[in-house]
């Protein structure tokens, strides 16, 4: 974030649901340790039903940083991403 001005911080929740934990969850980890310092809180619930999970973030960080974040987990097969952002206020 250190080449970009407070205009362009944005401050969101994403949510995560993974479809097959087995298999995708480790790549899923591994995206969000790449991208752990836009990440200011996580929340998992490990099983929700039968091989699946869900997970819930709340990300700061640019439209860029998020975006790329969220389309790495959304092209991972069986994993559904959805994101809501609003712009950081100025102090």
């Amino acid at each position: 974030m250190d080449n970009f001005t407070k205009d362009d911080i944005r401050i969101g929740v994403i949510g995560i649901i993974i479809e097959n934990r087995l298999e995708q969850s480790h790549k899923v980890n591994q995206i969000l340790t790449d991208f752990g310092n836009i990440i200011r809180g996580r929340m998992g619930i490990p099983n929700i039903g039968d091989n699946f999970c869900a997970i819930s973030l709340i990300v700061e960080g640019t439209n860029e940083e998020i975006g790329a974040m969220t389309g790495k987990l959304g092209r991972l097969n069986g994993v559904k991403v959805s994101s809501t952002l609003i712009k950081k206020e100025k102090k």
